[in-house]
Parts: structure tokens; sequence; C-alpha cells
């Protein structure tokens, strides 16, 4: 596409995720033709890059704005931020960059906005030390987050939500699992350093290896037979954690898009079986791909993990996996739109969901049995705060200990947080089923794990 275009669309994005019209995921998609998928990088970087600094960039607008752009003018508004977004941090030509902006303004149909761009973009090259030193009075400003998530961040985290909040604005390293059941790790850093790529192994997960430079996963080699897949190292965790051995019966209860099932059979344990559950269907297509490019077999189903009536048949699991829906905000670097997508008002609703599937998925574990209850998330509400009122409301689970040198040490589990060059945000929490407890009663409207799709 144009550039004026590319600015225009770019614009179009951002707006529609303030409105809360989707994410980047659903919103940015490559285009058919060659001259689209040609333009996707820049598109790409454009967006994620404002929407990184959206906090920060618009502490700058408002001192070049005399009165508030309306409501229904927030495309223009979206346009301005990504216009000092490229002047501030790409190094495009600052003529280019005000030319194209200004004329997207034609194609959001919206000439009369024409002036203003151009009068905004100049101002903000002439007095840019200025807006930048004054947007950094302000804690939005100065570390590009919003007000909510910085205050809990600091009550969580008093000596360390500085650094963590400067993690998120750092671009991720591309991070690997090597699957072992075809190739080691040794090897797999071997084929790399032939094929000229760079690459370090992780300190974590004894399956991480770190890229120097991302790349597409097919100029690795490979991809295409199953030798590695792309994930963070902090969620390689999960199979020593959840002490996998043969003979056991797993569930992997909101298991999409199929990353940490797939690790899971790539321990090369002899299960019983493996259930692999979402609620998503168009996600759940995601997971049938990667079983089928690592050539690993799992019981898929749709359902929701919070009623086992849906998909249960009543005989307890051996290990559950529940990575719970949350507010992600210890993947914001991967994801800087969570930025604008998530609210305060948000975390109290995510609790819920959170202490409703730990209660509920706790009936379909066998006595004796290990939960490992796992987020995304760095802010305590949670995680210790969920798993310590699971724990006063059920005198039949105990939590076991996590010993390791990475983390934080948290009174239920441990806690990651983001590291430069390093791993995401995660926490972890290991719950033990009492082997005197009561083995659940199966469902009566239970549906037979072997109808699964």
């Amino acid at each position: 596409m144009k550039p004026s275009q590319l600015r225009a669309k770019a614009a179009k994005t951002l707006s529609q995720l303030l409105k809360q019209e989707g994410s980047l995921a659903s919103l940015l998609q490559r285009g058919d033709n060659a001259q689209d998928q040609q333009s996707f990088p820049l598109l790409q970087e454009i967006i994620f890059g404002t929407c990184r600094w959206y906090f920060q960039l618009d502490a700058i607008l408002v001192q070049l704005l005399s009165k508030p752009l309306k409501a229904k003018d927030n495309d223009i508004r979206c346009l301005l931020l990504i216009g000092i977004y490229q002047l501030h941090h790409l190094r495009v030509p600052e003529y280019a960059v005000v030319n194209e902006t200004v004329g997207a303004t034609k194609l959001l149909k919206k000439e009369w906005a024409k002036g203003l761009t151009n009068a905004i973009l100049r101002g903000f090259l002439r007095e840019q030390d200025t807006l930048v030193e004054n947007a950094l009075k302000k804690p939005q400003g100065k570390y590009a987050h919003p007000r909510w998530f910085i205050k809990r961040l600091q009550a969580a985290w008093p000596t360390q939500w500085q650094q963590a909040l400067e993690q998120n604005n750092l671009r991720p390293p591309m991070t690997l699992r090597v699957n072992t059941l075809k190739c080691s790790r040794d090897a797999f850093l071997e084929s790399l350093a032939n094929a000229g790529i760079g690459a370090r192994a992780g300190q974590l997960a004894a399956t991480s290896v770190y890229l120097d430079h991302a790349c597409p996963v097919h100029e690795l080699p490979g991809f295409d037979d199953g030798v590695f897949s792309v994930q963070d190292e902090a969620s390689q965790l999960i199979p020593d954690l959840m002490e996998l051995g043969s003979g056991q019966r797993l569930l992997d209860a909101c298991a999409a898009p199929g990353g940490k099932t797939c690790h899971i059979l790539e321990s090369g344990q002899d299960f019983v079986s493996v259930l692999a559950l979402d609620n998503d269907a168009r996600r759940l297509e995601r997971l049938h791909e990667n079983l089928e490019r690592l050539q690993l077999s799992a019981l898929v189903k749709t359902g929701d993990a919070g009623d086992p009536s849906q998909w249960w048949d009543g005989e307890p699991f051996d290990r559950i996996l529940l990575d719970a829906p949350c507010s992600a905000t210890g993947i914001i670097r991967r994801h800087p739109d969570i930025k604008l997508l998530r609210q305060d008002a948000d975390i109290p609703k995510l609790q819920a969901i959170q202490a409703q599937l730990l209660k509920t998925l706790w009936t379909c574990l066998a006595p004796g049995g290990l939960l490992l209850y796992s987020t995304c998330s760095v802010l305590p509400e949670e995680n210790n705060s969920i798993v310590a009122q699971f724990l006063r409301l059920h005198p039949d689970a105990k939590v076991e200990g996590i010993s390791a040198l990475w983390g934080v040490e948290c009174p239920t589990g441990r806690q990651l947080l983001p590291q430069a060059d390093g791993n995401d945000g995660f926490f972890y929490a290991r719950l033990r089923k009492s082997k005197d407890a009561l083995a659940s009663a199966p469902l009566e409207s239970s549906t037979a794990l072997e109808n699964s799709q």
C-alpha cells in the first residue's frame, strides 16, 4: 500500500483499539496482495510502537492541541499520535513522515484536518525536547503505562515496579522451545550456528533457545519437521512443575492455541490420556495445526472449563493444568495493546472467573493428584490472592512449594517478572489434593472423552 494509505490504516486500527473493537491480533492482518505484504512490517511497527508508547505520546499531544478533539474525530487524534511516534522513535525522514501523515487525512475523509496535522507535527519537531521533558513529569508519560496499572504495580512490587515497567517497554526476544523427541537442544543450537543464525541456550528451561535476532520461523531449520516451536521460556517450565509420569490422565483446561499441551506431550511420557480443552473453537484450530506439525496426539474438545457437564466423563484426572484467563500484564511487551485494552475494572471480573475455574476443576482432580495454577499476570490479586482464598475454602488442598532459583517466592507459589532478553511475567502455584479426599461423583450430563472431537 502507498505510504499515506499505510498511515491511514494505522490510524483506523488504533482508533478501533481505543473503542475496544478488537485486539491487534484480530485487527492487524497481512494483506493478500504482494504490495500489502511488503508494507506490513512497517504498518506493524507503527501500530505496535504507538501502542507501546501511547501514554507518553498522548502526554506530548495534549501539549500541542489548543483544545481536545471531538470524540467523532478520534481517528485524527490517532493519526497525530502515530505521526509523533514516527518522528520520535523511527528513522524515517521527517519530511516523509509529515507529508504522508498529512496526506492520510484525505483518505480518512477529513481534509479539514490537513492544516492541523501539519501544524502539530511541525510543532513537535520545533519543541521536541521541551515537550518530551514535560511529558516525563507525569507517571503515565514517564513509564508509558496507564495510571491504574502503575499504582497496582507499585503496591505489589515496591522495589521492582519501575524495572517491571521498563521491561514492558522493551522489544521481547524471540524464544524457541526445542522438541526433544526429535532433537537435543545442543544439536539444534549447532544447526542454527551452521545456518549462520545467532542463538543461545536459556537458563530456566532445558528446552529453551533465544535467538539473537527475530526472524520468520520458516527461515529456521526444522520448523516444518516439528523440531521446534515458538514459546516464551517462562511457560516452558510447566512440564517439570507438573511432575509428569506414565499412566497419568491429564487435563489442559484452557489449552488453545496449544503450546503448553504440545510441550507436555513432548515430555515423552506414556499418558493414559491428555485432554486439551478450550471454549474457543477458532483458537483450537491452531492447536490442531500444532499437533499435526509436531506429530503429536491428544483428545481435543471445545467446552467451558467452568462447566464439566459439557465434557467430563467423571473419571478424575491425575494432573490438571489451569492456565487461567487473566489480565496478561506479564506479556505486555509482546502485546502492547494490553495497555489500551485492559482496564482497572477488569481485575475483579477476572478474579471471579479465576476463582470459579479453580473451584470447579478441583472437583475433577483425583485424590493425590496435582493441579498447576498459572497466569501470565504480574498482579498478586490474580495470583497469590486467588490461591490463598481457595486454600481457605478447601481443607483437602495443600500447596507444594517450588524450589527454584528463578522468580520471587510467594506464600502460595512463585512469580516471574519480565526480564530483558529473558522470560515474560508468569505466576505458578502447585496444589496437591489430599490422598484421603473423597473422589467426585461422575456428572450425569457429562459426555465420554472417547466422543471428543
